[in-house]
């Protein structure tokens, strides 16, 4: 991409806060941006070949929407743990194996999307994120949700496309967990944890393709419970 086109998008963006440079086979994260960490409040690299977000990241202050859909990252900088006005961190389709535990402390963060990268473990450290609505770890490898998930304020968590066999019960005592997808994983129904059904705040559960009919869930205690709390939640947006 030749420099008269970047410095065009530089200067733009130095008016509207917003950098959005998708598809275009970018290889770094483009160290010009420098010159602008006290506008910059969105940028959109998506669709690149950016292997690594450098430490500078951390001097984007006013940075509310991070976006790197689709590139070649494999981990994430302690630094962007100063990013303390992101909203919306969204890195699917990356190569990203481990969460920083420095994630935890984007205390305005209300959507994480790690959708579609090489996650084994379920990321531990994110209870702290008060404000977060919506944590998107579909498509991965996941194989365990332990006890630690308890802590987490998602009001949507997504784990469609993983390999989880192991729900813990306390997944239930998430304080806002309205929408639990667990679409095509390896649960058995003896694995599905009743309190989900009788116990939690949950009112849509979906478990398609997994290693029961889901018209099993049925002979579970606590089944008419969820259905009640899954009906009123359909009225309300009728």
């Amino acid at each position: 991409m030749g420099n008269s086109a970047l410095k065009s998008h530089l200067e733009t963006s130095q008016k509207t806060g917003v950098f959005q440079l998708t598809d275009k086979g970018l290889q770094e994260f483009p160290e010009e941006l420098q010159r602008l960490t006290a506008n910059l409040r969105t940028v959109d690299l998506s669709g690149n070949k950016i292997e690594v977000l450098p430490p500078a990241i951390g001097n984007f202050l006013q940075l509310k929407s991070l976006t790197l859909n689709a590139n070649r990252l494999t981990g994430l900088p302690a630094e962007i743990s100063k990013l303390k006005k992101l909203e919306t961190l969204s890195l699917n389709g990356n190569r990203i194996s481990q969460i920083p535990d420095s994630l935890g402390q984007l205390k305005a963060l209300r959507t994480l999307n790690l959708s579609g990268n090489h996650i084994t473990e379920f990321p531990s450290g994110l209870g702290t994120l008060r404000q977060l609505d919506l944590l998107d770890l579909s498509r991965n490898k996941i194989q365990n949700v332990p006890s630690e998930v308890s802590a987490l304020q998602a009001i949507e968590i997504n784990l469609n496309q993983n390999q989880i066999s192991v729900l813990s019960p306390e997944v239930s005592r998430c304080p806002r967990l309205k929408v639990l997808r667990l679409e095509e994983n390896c649960l058995e129904l003896g694995s599905v944890p009743e309190s989900v059904l009788k116990d939690s705040q949950v009112s849509l559960f979906t478990v398609e393709g997994n290693l029961f009919e889901v018209k099993k869930l049925q002979d579970l205690d606590g089944y008419n419970k969820y259905m009640e709390r899954f009906t009123a939640t359909k009225k309300k947006f009728a």
